[in-house]
């Protein structure tokens, strides 16, 4: 017996599903070098663009000279540098929470809040479009799991009404593929009248929602009896890398004696660390970063509704241009790029059967001109395809 992998990728390319991997050739940014081709990116989640921060780059070189350049251990055991100790209480303090505790990325920070609160007997209820990290979580906790309707509380209510043992409802706080928000006020609600926590995994709220840069939570003006658990990525507008959760002196206690992705993982670099104590300095003092990028926004989404294109209903810098078909998703995706333009094509299983999409980000280190740029592609690129 042996297995049959060939087959496997031989259909994969058959259904327009196959996955490339772009080799890019220089820093993020706007402009950037894919596979040898300069092109305008439309794809990144560098969306304040601190990703090349001067300052932030500045900070990352200092870090290193001064603190190396591993973690050399788990956080446990002698990897817990003092500026991993720094950034947590700037987080907890970003976050208006007691603590906060930092994870090597965004997959284990949920792998192990989620694994660590709830198991055997106990209830998991899931937005049906949540990140595939979160759904990994639930499926591995060993709780009973159930996905409810996409924003949909009174779907959630009902499933709460069935519920066992201690119950955690989880959800995006901005959907990484519609660019939609959670209805976190409804959520909150429905999950406190029955007793169960409400955690969020805001990873592409913070930095773009709020009027500090607080994201979803700051956005609905949310606090800890609310939200109890909350989870952030550092890889996105913070433009670093690394994840973490911010909660009660409890919780995080918590996280530190059982969740064991965080136990058995060596931690992140401490000059990575450096580095977004700069960029949260950045993203919190410099508020026109997010002004600009709401204005792009506004631009863009003005500009696609006069073209008569199909625009997801989003407020954030994801905006996702329903397709349907993964094979003329590609196609667009080839054409904008033959114009120097790259944006990515979404298929299954990233995103549901029959609504491939392409996935369109803004940053603010994008300017007017290169939206107005990705409008005019966007035409073309249309008109050509036609009903094929």
């Amino acid at each position: 017996m042996s297995f049959d992998l060939a087959s496997r990728l031989a259909s994969r390319r058959a259904e327009d599903l196959y996955r490339l991997r772009p080799l890019l050739d220089s820093p993020q940014g706007p402009e950037v070098v894919v596979d040898g081709q300069r092109l305008l990116a439309f794809c990144s989640n560098d969306y304040l663009g601190l990703a090349s921060h001067p300052e932030v780059i500045r900070a990352l070189r200092e870090g290193a000279e001064r603190w190396g350049v591993g973690g050399g251990a788990s956080h446990l055991v002698i990897g817990h540098s003092a500026p991993h100790h720094q950034l947590e209480e700037a987080l907890a303090a970003f976050t208006r929470r007691p603590r906060a505790l930092l994870f090597s990325t965004g997959y284990m920070a949920n792998l192990a809040v989620v694994t660590a609160l709830i198991g055997r007997g106990d209830t998991v209820l899931q937005d049906r479009l949540n990140h595939a990290s979160l759904l990994d979580a639930g499926l591995l906790s060993g709780a009973r799991f159930s996905r409810y309707l996409h924003n949909d509380t009174a779907s959630l209510a009902a499933r709460l009404d069935k519920a066992e043992g201690d119950t955690l409802v989880i959800s995006d706080g901005v959907f990484s593929m519609e660019g939609d928000l959670a209805d976190l006020p409804g959520l909150s609600a429905a999950a406190r009248a029955r007793g169960a926590w409400l955690m969020v995994d805001d990873a592409h709220g913070f930095g773009v929602l709020g009027a500090g840069g607080g994201g979803c939570v700051e956005h609905f003006a949310l606090g800890l009896e609310e939200v109890p658990v909350l989870v952030g990525t550092l890889g996105k507008a913070f433009g670093t890398a690394g994840a973490f959760v911010a909660g009660s002196e409890e919780l995080i206690e918590t996280l530190i004696q059982f969740a064991r992705p965080y136990i058995y993982t060596t931690s992140q670099p401490p000059a990575v660390a450096c580095a977004t104590l700069k960029s949260l300095q950045l993203l919190r003092d410099e508020g026109w970063r997010r002004q600009h990028l709401r204005n792009l926004i506004v631009r863009f989404r003005r500009g696609a509704q006069e073209l008569g294109l199909t625009l997801m209903d989003s407020p954030t810098p994801i905006q996702p241009l329903l397709v349907g078909d993964s094979g003329r998703a590609m196609r667009l995706s080839a054409r904008l790029r033959e114009r120097g333009l790259l944006v990515g094509a979404i298929r299954p299983p990233t995103v549901p059967a029959g609504t491939a999409r392409l996935r369109i980000t803004l940053t603010a280190a994008h300017d007017e001109a290169q939206v107005d740029r990705l409008l005019d592609g966007l035409a073309l690129a249309w008109r050509e395809l036609g009903d094929d």
